[in-house]
């Protein structure tokens, strides 16, 4: 969705799930918008009073709420961005949408597509603008990397195989990630690290047009990192998903739970001219990204830097590609643009709620194929 609003002043953002104990939005939301032009981080919402007040003296934000829908419908906000965990999502949005702001939610949207539906089909009858937290869309590194398949690089793109870990769901939890070892909290390793890494591919090289998938939970019991308890884990840790891309190319993805000694991530795209391979510290969509590159036949890679100009005019942000802001800010970037209505032409900006549906549609889909065993073609099911 799109909006024609102008704003001559900063764009007042009210945040959902700031506090002062840490955590993503402490990370990588306050950061990003205290390096960029153009917002002002105005209010916050936390679970009590108490706790919004003690965020909102720790990060100098004047208006606190223990209410996520009373903050929504302060006249001094103009952005909702929520950034708890998915089970309170579609609790959390509703109200903001129903208050009639833009939300910028992070991923994934809903617990299942059918909240994800539900949110995207009243933010669609409000026409409001909406925007979801797949930030790798966002990242300089593969913007380049988009270009540079597009411009050739590699020739006819023949394969890609993707090899990610999890963080989370392996062998030890933690208290902050109990609730990823329940599937019907929706957050797994095929909707989390799988769903931003495929968002990114799909980026890169396009959609899927067929699935195969195993998923797979081969650690049904878990082991509390610091006391030793043992907890039952309903979510998968393995998900390998082959297939076809709309191209023609075959593509792999393999994602792990836990965090490996051996390989963390590693990306390759093979063509007919040249191959192109994406290597990251922890994970696709969080942290620094290198890329390197070979052309013609028996060639050593080459690291390739990314042309400055991928930075959008964010100069504050170079260098600084391994912190957690870092792609947010590029996204934030994009969204303000948006919102003003300046995003430059020819540059696609971030992500709405219905772009969100369809990648919950595409993460169900490959669910089913693992259930039944069976070859998926996405096209035939509106993906």
């Amino acid at each position: 969705m799109t909006s024609t609003a102008s704003h001559q002043q900063p764009i007042r953002v009210g945040v959902v799930g700031l506090s002062a104990s840490g955590g993503w939005a402490a990370s990588a939301h306050v950061p990003a918008l205290a390096g960029l032009d153009g917002y002002d981080l105005r209010a916050l919402a936390a679970s009590s009073i108490e706790s919004a007040r003690a965020a909102g003296e720790k990060y100098a934000v004047p208006l606190t709420f223990s209410s996520a829908a009373e903050m929504a419908r302060h006249a001094e906000v103009d952005l909702v961005v929520v950034t708890v965990k998915v089970p309170q999502h579609l609790e959390l949005i509703r109200p903001a949408l129903e208050a009639g702001n833009p939300v910028l939610s992070e991923w994934p949207l809903g617990v299942d597509l059918a909240q994800a539906e539900e949110l995207a089909g009243l933010a669609h009858r409000r026409g409001l603008l909406t925007a979801v937290g797949l930030q790798a869309r966002s990242a300089p590194p593969l913007r380049y990397l988009r270009d540079l398949v597009a411009e050739g690089y590699v020739g006819r793109v023949l394969s890609t195989s993707m090899l990610g870990s999890g963080g989370a769901w392996g062998a030890t939890y933690d208290d902050g990630h109990a609730y990823v070892l329940y599937a019907g909290n929706g957050a797994t390793l095929l909707s989390i690290p799988f769903g931003h890494s495929v968002d990114a591919l799909a980026m890169v090289l396009g959609e899927f047009r067929e699935v195969s998938a195993h998923i797979e939970n081969l650690c049904p019991e878990v082991t509390h990192a610091t006391s030793g308890a043992v907890a039952p884990k309903h979510t998968e840790d393995q998900v390998a998903v082959t297939g076809l891309l709309e191209s023609g190319a075959v593509a792999a993805m393999h994602f792990r739970g836990g965090m490996p000694s051996a390989t963390r991530f590693h990306w390759e795209i093979n063509g007919t001219q040249g191959d192109l391979v994406v290597k990251a510290d922890r994970s696709l969509f969080g942290g620094r990204l290198r890329l390197y590159g070979t052309r013609g036949n028996g060639g050593g890679l080459t690291e390739l830097p990314v042309p400055a100009h991928y930075e959008r005019s964010l100069p504050q942000w170079t260098g600084r590609s391994a912190e957690p802001a870092y792609n947010v800010a590029h996204a934030y970037a994009l969204l303000r643009d948006q919102i003003t209505g300046s995003l430059p032409p020819d540059t696609d900006g971030v992500p709405g709620f219905e772009h969100a549906v369809r990648r919950h549609r595409m993460l169900e889909q490959i669910r089913q194929a693992a259930r039944t065993g069976r070859k998926v073609t996405l096209a035939e099911r509106g993906a």
